[in-house]
């Protein structure tokens, strides 16, 4: 076949895919108008999602950034500045963001905590608030406020390492309110599982301390020996010992 054969039923290819496209098209301008509009109108919203997303994001962040800044503030005792002495003492050259106890300190970070995780109450940064909440109740003997932080944080958290410690958390709760049946009762199931993320050594010593408090003997002794056996370079392995040679007497 001749160059110019071929070049002619190229063109005429080409003639007829666009009367074909043409012929489709015209009918249903209308149509694929529309489609168009609301094909744009979807990807505005998207975009729109995702930016207040990303804007939610970072608020939630700022308000927890802003609460740990005063979670792991200084604690500088305040005493009298030693008139002989050519050098002040710390409290006396304190500043802002230092407190001058510890109980200070916490009692200034819950409302700041509190105030992050219920902004923004199913961000990660408001289930980290939330669960940063919980721990700072407990250390200031507020148990029950703490473990209903620690059922929220579950609740919003999931399966999550936080939704996971703060079941730990509430257990340690209930037991020090008393609660041993429900501590134990968590404390066991979370020795049975196989999660790398929770420190195993730690959950059999509060679940042996669980059983001892409750006046089961057996059952810490049997726990403690699990502890040493299967964790002997354990930080708790020592007090496991410990524990173990009391039980004895």
């Amino acid at each position: 076949m001749k160059r110019t054969e071929r070049h002619h039923l190229k063109e005429n290819e080409l003639a007829h895919t666009i009367a074909a496209v043409r012929e489709y098209v015209e009918p249903r301008k209308r149509q694929l108008t529309l489609t168009g509009f609301v094909l744009f109108l979807v990807a505005v919203v998207a975009l729109g999602v995702t930016l207040v997303r990303q804007r939610t994001q970072a608020r939630a962040y700022d308000l927890l950034a802003e609460a740990m800044v005063v979670l792991d503030a200084q604690v500088i005792p305040k005493t009298p500045t030693d008139p002989s002495s050519p050098t002040p003492p710390p409290a006396a050259m304190q500043g802002t963001g230092t407190y001058e106890t510890e109980d200070a300190k916490l009692q200034a970070a819950v409302p700041k905590l509190r105030a992050a995780a219920d902004a923004y109450p199913d961000t990660q940064a408001g289930i980290t608030a939330r669960y940063h909440l919980a721990g700072t109740l407990a250390m200031l003997g507020r148990h029950e406020e703490a473990a209903q932080a620690y059922d929220e944080v579950m609740k919003r958290g999931g399966s999550s390492v936080y939704g996971r410690m703060a079941r730990l958390g509430k257990a340690e709760q209930q037991a020090l309110a008393g609660q041993y049946d429900a501590a134990i009762a968590t404390f066991k199931e979370l020795a049975e599982r196989t999660d790398a993320e929770l420190p195993a050594d730690a959950i059999l010593m509060q679940l042996a301390r669980a059983y001892a408090a409750a006046g089961k003997t057996d059952d810490a002794r049997k726990t403690l020996t699990k502890l040493v056996d299967e964790h002997p370079e354990s930080p708790y392995a020592a007090e496991a010992r410990q524990q173990l040679d009391s039980l004895k007497n």
